[in-house]
């Protein structure tokens, strides 16, 4: 969330912002609102100082036995102007509250402007395998080698869910573990096991609700919601808490399922594991001083690339424009891991630089040390990484002519020593 102080004294700026992510909103329309409200919050307080000074002019008069009519007949007139205000501040609130909630965080001036064709690749690692036959994809990689059972799952659930079983289970399994393992004991984090499913404040603190409402999967008797990712439970772990300045930063990495209706995705990438609606994530949040934000935002790139650097798999860093981040991020970086069965490069992690926007939402501030001044600290995550596309890759880039699939190196101590996948 943006605040209503920056929004009026930076009016143009917005402006600009919001033109750069191709969005119409009315700032003007949003600043006459907040006048309103203003107006009528000074002529409450007003009122409300002289209601006081006149309560206590009548006790004194009173106490002293003189008479008090004329101020108390004229303090009725106050308190119904009082009364006639209250509804009308708390109607304008809720109008503000409402539209600052539809308005996105700011790109930062580092995002190159435009639509997705205007990212921008930032680096590359890894040259992607060329093979002596022509390589499968991961579906029927999965059905040959009997890992994955697409029909079955489809059976228990409905389409675009995962049944993996066999070697595919375990794959699934040591992926999770190698990523925990590498981020705790080498990266600094603290492991999390949060809740899978959070209320609505939680979706409000991270920016899912309002407006990505349709995309979440919501139970139907109570006000929870399925996550759509670690980051939400994980963010919200300091929501409405004040965290001394010393104990910046705070990492933390979770595994967790992941939801996610994907509304408006029908048509794309349906087959296969490439976009389904519930997928295994390790995440990484972080908790920073604004000064030090996007400095760590390029650590928690390396932290990401390094998962995929260890498993050997060919990659891209991408810097996202101004209309390609998400709602809440001020800039994002994705990783993009190839794969040569589809021959696409699949989106496997997403870090970002939320800046002070979640904190603002969620009430998450810092005091500093020597100051004792107290604001809204910096949160960061990033994907460290994504399930089920990393299996993508690795079935697609680790097959071999014979149809089995070479186990990474880093994985096979998580898989008792197995180097490769057979039927």
């Amino acid at each position: 969330m943006l605040d209503i102080r920056f929004i009026r004294e930076n009016k143009d700026l917005v402006k600009q912002a919001l033109k750069n992510r191709a969005l119409q909103i009315d700032i003007d329309a949003l600043i006459k609102i907040d006048d309103v409200r203003r107006r009528a919050l000074s002529e409450f307080e007003e009122l409300a100082a002289k209601r006081n000074k006149a309560n206590d002019e009548i006790s004194l008069l009173l106490k002293e036995k003189k008479d008090a009519k004329n101020k108390i007949s004229s303090m009725k007139d106050i308190s119904k102007r009082i009364g006639e205000l209250e509804p009308l501040i708390k109607e304008q609130e809720a109008e503000l509250n409402k539209l600052l909630l539809s308005i996105p965080n700011l790109p930062h001036v580092s995002l190159p402007v435009g639509d997705a064709a205007n990212n921008k690749i930032v680096r590359s690692w890894g040259e992607p395998k060329k093979f002596s036959f022509k390589p499968l994809s991961h579906i029927e990689i999965c059905q040959n080698l009997d890992i994955v059972d697409f029909n079955r799952a489809t059976k228990i659930t409905g389409s675009n869910f995962i049944l993996f079983k066999g070697w595919g289970a375990k794959l699934e399994r040591a992926l999770i573990n190698f990523m925990l393992d590498l981020h705790t004991n080498k990266h600094g984090y603290t492991e999390i096991f949060p809740p899978f499913l959070v209320n609505r404040a939680s979706m409000l603190g991270t920016g899912q609700l309002p407006k990505l409402e349709e995309d979440m999967y919501k139970l139907k008797d109570d006000d929870l919601y399925l996550i759509p990712t670690a980051e939400v439970p994980v963010t919200n772990i300091f929501r409405d808490e004040i965290l001394e300045e010393e104990k910046l930063p705070i990492l933390y990495t979770a595994y967790t399922a992941c939801f996610r209706r994907e509304a408006g995705s029908y048509g794309k990438d349906t087959k296969g594991l490439i976009r389904v609606h519930e997928f295994d994530k390790v995440e990484m949040v972080k908790f920073v001083k604004p000064e030090d934000s996007y400095a760590e935002l390029e650590k928690l790139v390396a932290n990401a690339e390094e998962v995929l650097q260890i498993l050997e798999l060919p990659y891209r860093v991408v810097l996202l424009s101004t209309q390609d981040i998400s709602f809440s991020a001020s800039k994002c970086y994705d990783l993009e891991a190839y794969t040569a069965g589809v021959d696409k490069w699949l989106e496997v992690s997403s870090c970002s630089n939320f800046e002070s926007f979640q904190a603002r939402r969620a009430n998450i501030k810092l005091r500093r040390k020597e100051s004792k001044k107290v604001e809204f600290l910096h949160t960061l995550n990033g994907s460290g990484i994504a399930l089920a596309r990393t299996v993508v890759a690795i079935l697609e880039n680790y097959q071999q002519e014979d149809g089995s699939v070479l186990i990474p190196k880093a994985l096979q101590p998580y898989l008792n020593g197995q180097e490769r996948i057979t039927r």
